[in-house]
């Protein structure tokens, strides 16, 4: 990965900097991106460089291995019902082998595409349905990064030159106890969308688990137990 000058900068929250890297043979995005916090990258990415991707995604926070399952425990408006999630090979997007995130909720089935670069850092490449990198003018941005840090900013999706997603670091201290169990020294996120003006909602993440606890007006979600596909 071609890097520019990296001056190793921490962001508080309130604190604005940008320290750009392209991917190798990216180029700038299409409209100037919000500041990322993230040291020596373009978020989101325009035109990715497959050589600059591994095989599967083992980023600790966001662990993606074939086979792999999660249950949740959703509680909303309407009750409680359950959402299974599971992991499986995906397509090529924008000439990026990904992989797939499998979520089943209510009988609707909602399948997310990751690839993790080199660096360990995981792109979200798409959603089945709704909009891909590589196509009308939507661009792969950061699922999350490799070394997460108080203060980080970041696009995870940018569809179609229109809307955005944006997450921001709050805690790498955070604790939860869900019916999986109890955590600490938790990541946790804070992620808002131009799809739900004036929302928000706070994402717990454990290493070498995934997400844990997801909170938002209205809705939480939390970690039931994890598996592995029968073979």
């Amino acid at each position: 990965m071609a890097a520019m000058d990296s001056r190793g900068v921490h962001r508080a929250l309130a604190a604005l900097v940008v320290l750009p890297l392209a991917l190798g043979g990216c180029g700038s995005a299409g409209v100037s991106s919000p500041p990322a916090g993230v040291d020596e990258l373009v978020v989101p990415t325009p035109s990715p460089d497959p050589d600059d991707f591994v095989a599967g995604v083992d980023n600790p926070w966001l662990p993606l291995r074939p086979g792999r399952t999660w249950t949740y425990q959703v509680v909303d408006v309407d009750g409680e019902h359950p959402i299974t999630v599971s992991v499986a090979g995906g397509p090529e997007v924008a000439g990026v082998e990904t992989t797939a995130r499998v979520s089943t909720e209510q009988g609707r089935r909602t399948t997310d595409w990751f690839a993790q670069d080199t660096a360990g850092n995981v792109w979200w490449f798409g959603r089945a349905g709704e909009w891909q990198a590589g196509s009308d003018g939507a661009e792969a941005g950061l699922a999350m990064p490799d070394q997460p840090r108080v203060g980080d900013g970041y696009r995870t999706a940018y569809r179609s030159g229109v809307v955005e997603d944006l997450a921001t670091v709050i805690a790498l201290d955070g604790t939860a106890t869900v019916p999986a169990g109890s955590y600490d020294d938790l990541l946790v996120t804070r992620e808002t969308s131009e799809l739900e003006p004036g929302g928000s909602r706070e994402l717990s993440w454990a290493r070498g688990v995934g997400l844990v606890k997801a909170d938002s007006f209205g809705r939480v979600v939390r970690l039931m137990e994890t598996g592995e596909d029968p073979p």
